[in-house]
């Protein structure tokens, strides 16, 4: 597996604003809490099968930690963290364990990609879920959002796939190409060009984009 990766960063979702160009126009943004992460271990090829690092990120209360997530974390020196993910990076070499990684790892220009879980909107009709077209709303009319036809006589059943009402949002959704307008190392906040998925003080994993 090629892995592109060069760096990468949690954070939690604060909120949306905007903020104001040298030529005045108005940008929307997403400000992000993003680090201090921390290095818990170095997953190698000759060992693990793949290279990567699995990093930590927020701060968790020691009582909130069972036994042998206590243990992982004291191996690797530090206090226990409340989440957890490994990212597979094209140069491991540069991290050691106990290693902090802070939002300083980016910079305004740079082009990225930001993974989330979507609001969960519950039950969900299937012109709301799937962004049908509704019937006629007329008095006459018993068809306003019914979700239409689900099948043929034939084989008497539905077939496997077809758009219906059911659970909407509460996914992992991964947005691509979005741009970092400005990085405030020293409040650890990074503005994002745009919306990002998740609701206010979301887990979000900040990388730089495959597609650049």
């Amino acid at each position: 597996m090629v892995n592109n990766l060069e760096k990468a960063i949690m954070g939690v979702k604060i909120g949306m604003t905007q903020i104001f160009d040298e030529a005045g126009k108005a940008i929307p943004v997403t400000v992000v809490e993003a680090g201090p992460c921390t290095v818990l271990q170095k997953k190698i090829e000759e060992t693990d099968g793949y290279n990567a690092i699995q990093v930590g990120f927020y701060n968790l209360k020691e009582k909130q930690a069972n036994k042998p997530a206590k243990g992982h974390f004291k191996k690797a020196g530090v206090k226990p963290l409340r989440y957890i993910k490994e990212f597979r990076l094209a140069n491991i070499d540069n991290y050691e364990v106990g290693q902090a990684i802070n939002v300083d790892v980016f910079a305004p220009g740079d082009v990225i990609d930001v993974v989330g879980t979507s609001k969960g909107k519950g039950f969900a009709g299937a012109v709301k879920r799937h962004n049908f077209a509704r019937g006629s709303m007329g008095h006459g009319s018993k068809y306003h959002r019914r979700p239409g036809s689900l099948g043929a006589m034939g084989p008497a059943r539905v077939f496997k796939g077809r758009k219906m009402p059911g659970r909407l949002g509460g996914d992992r959704v991964t947005v691509q190409a979005l741009k970092v307008v400005k990085v405030y190392p020293d409040r650890n906040l990074i503005l994002i060009k745009g919306s990002i998925p998740g609701p206010k003080k979301s887990l979000v994993t900040i990388k730089n984009s495959v597609k650049a």
